[in-house]
């Protein structure tokens, strides 16, 4: 409830941001997405009613039915599951934040920018935390990608999708589909299971300096300038 207000308070004093609700519990939350149109949601990774992962389960749910809104997970916990999970289906337009990192408002403020551009923001920790479970030559194979697949692969970090890049790039669909295999093999990538590769390649890419861009849910409009 404390870090509800306070993210509400938050909002409320950012001036080009809008306070669209609040809510405590997932039904509530994607009620009021269908009602109030929020630009970002903000919202801890464990709310009701099961108080689990519902913050997760939230973000997979608007990455079908509204898109175009971000989504900013709040977590106590740097785990690389819940990022992974989090970005299985794009990073674009989303956030993964702990707690003890958003005391400074600035980084919260940044990030709900970021992602209403259409970028992505992982704390730094778990981003350590998903490389340092990688090996060291997996790490080193980014030197061995060829120009145009870290061209791909930057823009897979953008969260673009293979018809996306393709367009980007003026190729055939067919021949990112390549590129990306050929990624993913270099990575090491072909036989992992238990990791989407997608994202896997995506944080290891960025980790080497590549570019890209208790319960508690705030949703806020972001005033774009005119």
């Amino acid at each position: 409830m404390l870090l509800r207000d306070g993210l509400r308070r938050l909002v409320e004093s950012i001036g080009d941001f809008e306070l669209v609700g609040v809510c405590g519990s997932l039904d509530e939350l994607l009620a009021l997405v269908d009602s109030g149109s929020p630009d970002v949601v903000v919202t801890d990774i464990r709310i009701p009613p099961t108080g689990t992962d519902e913050g997760i389960r939230a973000a997979a749910t608007l990455r079908t039915t509204h898109p175009m809104i971000g989504v900013v997970v709040l977590s106590q916990y740097a785990s690389p599951a819940y990022a992974l999970a989090l970005l299985a289906e794009g990073s674009s337009r989303r956030a993964y934040l702990l707690k003890d990192r958003v005391a400074d408002v600035d980084d919260l403020v940044d990030a709900i920018r970021v992602v209403a551009g259409g970028g992505a923001v992982i704390d730094p920790k778990v981003v350590e935390q998903i490389v340092a479970a990688s090996a060291p030559a997996r790490r080193s194979a980014l030197e061995h990608l060829t120009p145009r697949e870290r061209e791909i692969l930057e823009e897979m970090a953008r969260g673009r999708s293979n018809r996306s890049i393709a367009d980007t790039l003026i190729v055939s669909e067919r021949a990112v589909e390549k590129h990306i295999n050929s990624i993913f093999s270099k990575l090491h990538l072909t036989e992992e299971l238990d990791l989407n590769r997608r994202v896997s390649a995506v944080l290891l890419f960025l980790s080497d300096g590549g570019a890209a861009p208790t319960s508690s849910v705030v949703a806020a409009r972001f005033t774009r300038p005119a």
